[in-house]
């Protein structure tokens, strides 16, 4: 691997969520285009960062130290009572927000940050993992399913009327 996943930096902030919301942008993901709420929710990085119950990771360019490396993707790993938490129950994790820059995509970007979750879950003796996807995404479905998520169609929802996201469960 050429880059490398780890917690996100102060200075990464800004990137990490430009890059999410460009990348949601990229697939037809915000309903409303660029003025979208949701956008403004993706970039804001910092106040996912600062949350309680929450963390935001980043994969970089080369070994991650400081002063090196450029932001590819981002995800937000949270766990229930988080405020960005949307399915986690007790003993759950869930990653939200996964982006990769498209000129990163094909480099196993998005799959190392949704194990680098899942790994998290398993450090805080979690059960399983939940996640929630547009129907429509259907990329993110293989990977998910690689990585031993299934489709639990009884915890589906709508965040908007007319806007089901599906929800995905892996036992840890």
């Amino acid at each position: 691997m050429d880059f490398t996943v780890r917690p996100v930096r102060p200075e990464e902030y800004e990137r990490a969520g430009e890059l999410t919301a460009e990348a949601y942008m990229a697939d037809g993901l915000l309903t409303f285009g660029e003025g979208d709420e949701y956008a403004d929710e993706l970039r804001d990085v910092r106040g996912r960062a600062l949350a309680e119950r929450t963390e935001v990771l980043v994969a970089v360019d080369g070994d991650g130290r400081p002063g090196g490396g450029r932001v590819l993707g981002s995800v937000t790993f949270v766990t229930a009572g988080s405020p960005f938490a949307e399915l986690s129950e007790d003993g759950e994790g869930e990653f939200r927000m996964l982006g990769v820059a498209r000129e990163a995509r094909g480099r196993g970007v998005g799959e190392a940050l949704a194990r680098a979750c899942m790994d998290r879950a398993r450090e805080l003796d979690a059960r399983r993992m939940v996640i929630s996807s547009a129907p429509d995404m259907t990329p993110a479905h293989r990977l998910y399913g690689r990585l031993g998520f299934l489709r639990t169609p009884e915890r589906d929802w709508f965040p908007l009327p007319g806007l089901p996201l599906w929800a995905f469960v892996a036992h840890l």
